[in-house]
């Protein structure tokens, strides 16, 4: 599979020239951070510091037809903080065609989940931290089937965006059942947005899983403002076949101070222990714990489309059920981000 993701890579960079005359376009960005673990409830992990690559995106696209366009994108990223040394290696993140009519547009292949693209957007700051959901692996930023997305009134000011797909992210499908994600955004005026999103998980079994979300964002000049609250039920996923409710509060504000320097600051509130905590990548949390995450920094853009962005990541416990309390968490970061 490997081989097949290279050369095909390989194939679109050889064709780039002729693509580029036929409509093509090839584009990426990458980010990343040099870090130091100040403190971490995990002892082998404090103290851990260097740089590594978050995220590297290669993509491709291409108009194909009238109103019709193709995207294949190839993902790469640096080991986690606690995972081994090793190369970064290629995958699948998009693979689509899509097929724009009137205000709609329809999907078929690997494409963008309506889960949290846009308040991914209104944060405006992936490279520095993943949206609360995200993070949390609450859900999957793509997956494999049938999207649509328009708007439903002549205005535009209320939009939809609908998925029936896999439920296994850009993976391969592994059981029978399927996933249905759709969202609901009402933007009044071009400051003001509201969106509710809800999905619903067949797993195997009595382990479905249902996602209940609301956005609220106000966006100024100079600044723009956010909050989400989200649930999420697990149906027998919890210790000996129970179900699981979790919650989380997450505000956040970003903003210029001047035109090549500007802010950023959130909070998330984690209401109740995430069983997946100990996964996070690049940030591993205490899985027995509810707990306040924050983070702030500056974003300073040194040259069109590359940026340094200081910034603090901060991660304050509560207790476990059996009343002992996980050291914080406080990684201090240099992160940079560029496009080509």
């Amino acid at each position: 599979m490997k081989r097949w993701i290279i050369l095909l890579g390989g194939m679109i960079f050889l064709s780039a020239p002729s693509a580029a005359a036929e409509n093509g376009k090839i584009s990426g960005y990458a980010f990343g951070d040099f870090y130091f673990v100040l403190n971490h409830h995990l002892e082998k992990a404090e103290g851990r510091n260097g740089f590594w690559f978050r995220r590297i995106y290669f993509t491709y696209d291409r108009e194909i037809a009238k109103n019709i366009d193709v995207r294949f994108r190839l993902e790469m990223a640096s080991p986690g903080l606690l995972q081994y040394s090793n190369k970064m290696m290629p995958f699948v993140k998009d693979a689509y065609v899509r097929w724009k009519t009137g205000q709609y547009q329809f999907f078929l292949g690997i494409s963008q989940t309506p889960t949290w693209a846009r308040i991914e957007k209104v944060w405006g700051y992936r490279s520095v931290e993943k949206t609360p959901l995200d993070l949390q692996k609450w859900g999957s930023s793509r997956d494999f089937g049938l999207g649509v997305k328009g708007a439903l009134n002549r205005a535009g000011t209320l939009r939809f965006h609908a998925m029936f797909a896999n439920g296994s992210g850009y993976r391969s499908e592994d059981n029978k059942g399927k996933k249905f994600l759709v969202s609901l955004a009402y933007s009044p005026t071009e400051n003001f947005l509201l969106e509710f999103y809800w999905d619903f998980e067949d797993l195997p079994g009595a382990q479905d899983i249902h996602t209940l979300q609301a956005f609220a964002a106000f966006a100024a000049e100079n600044m723009r403002i956010g909050m989400v609250l989200a649930r999420q039920a697990r149906e027998g996923h919890g210790p000996i076949g129970t179900d699981l409710q979790l919650d989380l509060l997450s505000v956040f504000a970003a903003g210029t101070i001047r035109p090549n320097l500007k802010y950023f600051v959130r909070m998330d509130k984690i209401m109740d222990p995430n069983p997946k905590g100990a996964k996070v990548t690049y940030l591993p949390f205490d899985p027995l714990a509810e707990f306040l995450f924050l983070v702030g920094g500056i974003d300073y853009e040194f040259a069109p489309g590359i940026h340094l962005m200081p910034n603090v990541e901060w991660v304050v416990y509560e207790k476990r059920p059996d009343g002992s309390q996980p050291g914080s968490d406080l990684i201090p970061r240099l992160t940079f981000f560029y496009k080509f």
